[in-house]
């Protein structure tokens, strides 16, 4: 099921471990019934996905603003072959720029993977 058709951006809601959220605009690809983010070890939302699995995510434009329904969902960090095929995935669906944004953001640390099965 696809839900994020031709969409660029989502919006990540993460929580801290006082409850408040954080959002944040991600790339994502879907893929065999999940969305799949690649980020950067030393990021915020690893952190709080590491503290706390519940996430809600929403279609976005570039800067996180939401243009659709929020969907709730859980993450989960993956490694091994599901995160070389999102990593795959993610670079055939933004090229080039992924691979700038990628090099760019190597201070943060190694690729990180995580998998968001939806509550629908």
């Amino acid at each position: 099921m696809v839900i994020f058709h031709n969409e660029k951006y989502i919006v990540l809601e993460t929580f801290r471990k006082n409850g408040v959220s954080v959002k944040t605009p991600v790339w994502f690809v879907e893929d065999a019934g999940l969305i799949w983010i690649v980020t950067r070890k030393l990021t915020g939302k690893v952190k709080r996905i590491r503290n706390n699995d519940k996430v809600r995510i929403a279609s976005s434009n570039f800067s996180g603003t939401p243009k659709g329904k929020w969907f709730s969902g859980n993450a989960q960090i993956v490694q091994g072959d599901f995160a070389k095929n999102a990593i795959s995935l993610r670079n055939k669906k933004y090229g080039i720029m992924a691979k700038l944004i990628g090099i760019f953001s190597a201070k943060k640390g190694d690729y990180v993977v995580f998998s968001i099965k939806l509550d629908l």
